[in-house]
Formats: structure tokens, C-alpha cells, sequence
């Protein structure tokens, strides 16, 4: 990808052009920032035609885009123009590789101390009921007295009160862990159904809830007390589950895309 091309004729450069309009919008850097959810050192690259922070020309576009329409500009005539200035319209991608570094990594797991302490007490409950009937007196009935020795001397679950292993299931996993999300929370599930796919949610208070890639496959679930705001990189590659209802959008591969949900029945902002 070319940097920096110069425009031809009298027309200014991409970066130029976005610059002039926020200077005439009054807007700064930060406030532009602020309401694109687009990076402070992005946009000053970018309007010094610097494209290559944007990692890759999907993105690049998609950037260009967003920022022409947060300063008032036509924001495909000014994607036809970097097009034009750096080779024409790129094959959609999956997410650039600057970003394989930040690939989500599931947090480390931490020791279940219940279920050590639960088998530690229960292999101790049971070494002491063995020793106790194998050295113990035997009564006139040894069979019967045993049976009922073993009947009510059975170690306990500390958790449950009844006998180790008895009414005992696994866990049923719910259907889907964003169906059970509590209605007074917005809660999101990312799937990356075709290909990879980079995300960004941030609370409502700007507290980053997750970044990085999403291999094919991955999900990740996010929830904030308000609202989320969403970036997806390969958004036509991603399945949305806002809230316990599937989003059905018409996102293309490839393109960028900046979504707002709240609580309640999922509305895109």
C-alpha cells in the first residue's frame, strides 16, 4: 500500500481534504476521536495521507469513511477517491496482521479450592469409615450389621448434605449463555462465523470491555450496565447476539463497522 500519493490536479489529498473539514467544522482531534471511536494517533496520521496505522486498506477505508462523515464531507466520493490515489478498491480481507498480536487470550483459569477442599474431606471421610468397619467388633449378623453400617455411615457432600454421589448430575449448560443475560444489563455475543474478524466493545463509560481478533469460530461475550459501544473489523463475518436476539444486518465482508446497543430489545445506534 502506497503512502502518501499526491493528489492529482488541483483536488487535495484524502488526508487533506478531512483535515480542511474539521478545521472548518471547529472541531479537534479529540472531539472528532471522541464520536468516531476512531484513535487520536489514526486520524493525525491519517490527515497527513500516512495510511499505514490503519493495518491494511480494508480498514483504511473504512476509517475514511467514518471520519468524512463525522466533518461533513460525502463520504463515498471521498472513498472513490482513495481508491482512485492508491490502487482502486481492495479484495476484502480478514483482520490485518498488526493486529495478531492483540488476539484475545482467555483469561488463565484459577484453582477450584471448593472441589479440592470437597475431595480432600471426602477421601479423609471415607479412609476413617473403612478402617473403623474393618477393625471394628463384628456383630452376630456380620452381613446385615455391615449392610446397615454401610447404609448410614456413607460419607456426606458437604455442599448437599446427602450421601457422596448420590442425586450427583453435571452441570446442564444453558442454551446459550446470552439468553439468561439479566434484562437490567445490554449484553453482546461476537461470533466469528466466516473468518477472522476484529472487535473492539467499550462500556459505557469508555471502560474497554474487549480488543483484539476473533479467530473463525471464537466467540466472545461482553456486558456493561448500559450501554456497549462496538467496532467490528470483518463485520459481514460476524454473527451479533444482542440481548438474547440474533442481529440480522447486512454487514459486507470486509467493511468496518461502529454499532451502539442498550438494554432491552436490541437498537443499533
Amino acid at each position: 500500500m502506497s503512502l502518501g500519493n499526491s493528489p492529482t490536479g488541483d483536488r487535495p489529498s484524502v488526508g487533506r481534504a478531512l483535515q480542511q473539514a474539521r478545521l472548518d467544522a471547529k472541531l479537534s482531534v479529540e472531539q472528532v476521536s471522541l464520536s468516531t471511536r476512531v484513535r487520536i494517533p489514526i486520524i493525525h496520521a491519517i490527515e497527513q495521507d500516512d495510511f499505514s496505522r490503519c493495518g491494511g486498506d480494508v480498514y483504511a477505508r473504512g476509517h475514511v469513511r467514518t471520519l468524512a462523515r463525522a466533518v461533513g464531507l460525502e463520504a463515498e466520493d471521498l472513498v472513490g477517491q482513495y481508491d482512485a490515489e492508491h490502487g482502486g478498491r481492495p479484495v476484502p480481507t480478514p483482520a490485518a496482521p498488526m493486529f495478531e498480536a492483540e488476539r484475545i487470550r482467555p483469561e488463565p483459569r484459577r484453582p477450584n479450592w471448593t472441589a479440592a477442599m470437597v475431595a480432600a474431606i471426602v477421601a479423609v471421610v471415607g479412609f476413617v469409615g473403612f478402617t473403623v468397619f474393618s477393625g471394628g467388633d463384628e456383630e452376630p449378623d456380620g452381613s446385615a450389621v455391615a449392610g446397615e453400617s454401610q447404609g448410614s455411615d456413607k460419607p456426606k457432600d458437604p455442599d448437599t448434605g446427602k450421601d457422596a454421589g448420590e442425586d450427583k448430575q453435571s452441570p446442564q449448560p444453558s442454551e446459550s449463555a446470552v439468553a439468561g443475560a439479566p434484562p437490567d444489563k445490554v449484553t453482546l455475543r461476537i461470533v466469528a462465523a466466516d473468518g477472522q474478524s476484529w472487535i473492539s466493545a467499550q462500556g459505557a463509560d469508555g471502560r474497554e470491555l474487549e480488543e483484539g481478533v476473533l479467530a473463525q469460530g471464537d466467540s466472545v461475550t461482553v456486558t456493561d450496565s448500559e450501554k456497549i459501544y462496538l467496532v467490528l473489523g470483518n463485520a459481514g463475518g460476524v454473527d451479533l447476539f444482542v440481548n438474547g436476539k440474533q442481529i440480522a444486518e447486512d454487514f459486507q465482508p470486509g467493511e468496518v463497522e461502529r454499532l451502539t446497543y442498550t438494554k432491552g430489545d436490541p437498537e443499533a445506534g
